[in-house]
């Protein structure tokens, strides 16, 4: 009886979603039997890596831990940390005035069918690679078009080099953020991905915008259409191109600019082999 349950509730979990954000779709692809569980979350802990700037990190305090008075365990912790660091959401706010914040950004747009546009050959050759509109297209004439309400996953495979921020950021001085190299997205092609009205926008790397940029178009031209933004993305090389659905979901911080957020993606069964 029991696993009869968890079978029904998996297939609820699973079941249509109605998506806003334009989409239009039958079921999720990951409504076949048995599919992978993908987490694509890096743990908070003393190694999480953030932008050199911040004044501080993951901190965790411990309140209570052990045997109380009355003979049972009991374990509670305090946590700290500044919104943007680790797997995280920028909210549209972030680089864009009188746009959505954390608590505002719509769920159709953290719930939605995905794809995975891979340019880690381009960024193996060079630590500044930016995903073009000539990827977009490429990927398209191989995968077919990525249609609105779909969130857009960016692999660089940078995610090799989690938690090492020397290699990970492209240099470990704290305060100084002038001598960054990561991959990230050109503005036309952030451009274009707001032409296909896409739900969000998520890659392997510390920024959307790569490691040298002092104007953060990426993150200004997707902010203006309201498109939120995914950071250090863990573990894309599991997912497949297209077929996955993700679910994205922030910690829900009032007139927050971003926040922590665990990111999961259901892949279909097919696709689940050797990942």
């Amino acid at each position: 009886m029991r696993s009869t349950v968890r079978r029904l509730g998996l297939a609820i979990a699973l079941s249509p979603l109605s998506l806003g954000c334009g989409a239009t779709q039958s079921a999720p692809p990951s409504t076949a039997a048995n599919p992978c569980l993908v987490d694509l979350t890096y743990t908070y802990d003393e190694s999480t890596v953030y932008w050199p700037t911040s004044p501080s990190k993951f901190e965790k305090e411990t309140l209570s831990y052990g045997t109380t008075p009355g003979g049972f365990f009991y374990s509670s912790f305090a946590i700290a940390t500044p919104e943007h660091g680790g797997t995280h959401l920028d909210a549209p706010i972030h680089f864009v005035e009188g746009q959505a914040t954390v608590d505002a950004v719509p769920l159709e747009r953290l719930i939605a069918p995905a794809v995975v546009v891979d340019i880690s050959e381009a960024a193996t050759a060079d630590a500044d690679a930016l995903l073009t509109v000539e990827d977009l297209e490429a990927f398209e004439r191989e995968h077919g078009a990525i249609e609105p309400g779909t969130i857009v996953l960016i692999r660089t495979g940078w995610g090799r080099y989690w938690p090492d921020p020397k290699r990970y950021l492209g240099s470990d001085v704290p305060g100084d953020a002038s001598n960054l190299h990561f991959p990230g997205v050109s503005e036309e092609a952030a451009r274009a991905l707001v032409e296909r009205q896409v739900a969000s926008v998520g890659i392997d790397t510390a920024s959307i915008d790569y490691g040298p940029s002092t104007d953060f178009l990426a993150h200004r031209v997707l902010g203006e259409a309201g498109i939120p933004i995914f950071e250090n993305v863990a573990a894309l090389d599991r997912l497949p191109a297209r077929g996955a659905q993700v679910y994205a979901l922030p910690m829900k911080i009032g007139g927050g600019s971003g926040a922590p957020t665990r990111i999961i993606a259901f892949v279909p069964a097919a696709e689940c082999s050797g990942r």
